[in-house]
């Protein structure tokens, strides 16, 4: 087991107020999509707004109109099964219908050490980071990964 977790960040801009009829189908989702993430093998911790079940209330510097999802996973491949492999991905698909096309990078992985809650302004300068300058070791994609510290000195020894 490694001592670090993997944490995502994702943003999005909604199409219309989520109080909007036109909303309903990313709504209706939103609490069980995120009570099988909160069931999920390899599940540690998400983003909640405060007396809240989920996020959508939480504000970022990105804008008043950004939503954002913050987590933290065990491994890069719990998070994949979420994302891929579980009825989350039925809502991926209709992004589009609810949200608007995103112009930059939206999402941004960073390895935390096990235990560490990252907060919003952490997860912001990491996605800036990677609008920046690209997958680094300090934020990155599920196209371009990198390993931990643990990984590195076991590849190595």
């Amino acid at each position: 087991m490694s001592g670090y977790h993997l944490a995502q960040v994702n943003v999005a801009v909604a199409k219309h107020p989520l109080d909007d009829p036109r909303m309903a189908g990313f709504t209706l989702m939103l609490d069980s999509v995120n009570a099988i993430a909160d069931r999920a093998p390899g599940f540690v911790w998400r983003l909640v707004g405060e007396g809240d079940s989920d996020a959508t209330a939480v504000r970022t510097p990105l804008g008043p109109d950004v939503m954002i999802n913050l987590s933290v996973w065990e491994s890069v491949e719990a998070l994949r099964d979420f994302v891929y492999r579980s009825p989350h991905l039925d809502q991926l698909r209709q992004r589009a219908q609810f949200f608007e096309l995103p112009k930059e990078p939206f999402q941004a992985l960073w390895w935390v050490p096990a235990g560490h809650v990252p907060t919003v302004a952490e997860a912001i300068e990491r996605l800036r980071m990677l609008r920046r300058d690209g997958p680094t070791p300090l934020a990155f994609t599920f196209r371009r990964l990198f390993p931990t510290a643990d990984d590195l000195l076991t590849a190595a020894g």
